[in-house]
């Protein structure tokens, strides 16, 4: 009987600790008390290295916001998804931070790969 109450303990443990995939997924955006210009270094940086940035250019889905938090945030993000299976990291300089809350607006979405 306790072999059989342990074996229920430790499957009622593991599905408590367990997460869907939805809850592993983490976008990487700009930290908005980065000033302007180092938002624009490390988003060109980001968009030269691996970022699809084709997103954030007039009248594409992620334009609006038309401002260098929104646009670095979009950049960072693509790189980081795209490159972190490669070691890449939310870093930029202190630019960005990782967040599990989509950062997706309107007809804008930011990639996620798991």
């Amino acid at each position: 009987m306790a072999h059989a109450f342990i074996k229920i303990l430790l499957l009622l443990t593991i599905f408590a600790t367990h997460k869907s995939d939805a809850q592993f997924e983490d976008w990487c955006i700009a930290d908005e008390q980065t000033p302007d210009d180092e938002l624009q270094r490390a988003m060109v940086w980001a968009c030269e290295n691996g970022a699809d940035c084709r997103e954030i250019e007039a009248n594409q889905a992620c334009f609006e916001p038309n401002t260098i938090k929104d646009h670095a945030s979009f950049a960072f993000n693509s790189y980081f998804q795209r490159m972190k299976d490669k070691g890449a990291t939310c870093y930029f300089n202190s630019a960005a931070f990782v967040t599990d809350l989509d950062p997706s607006h309107g007809s804008c979405k930011f990639e996620i790969h798991g």
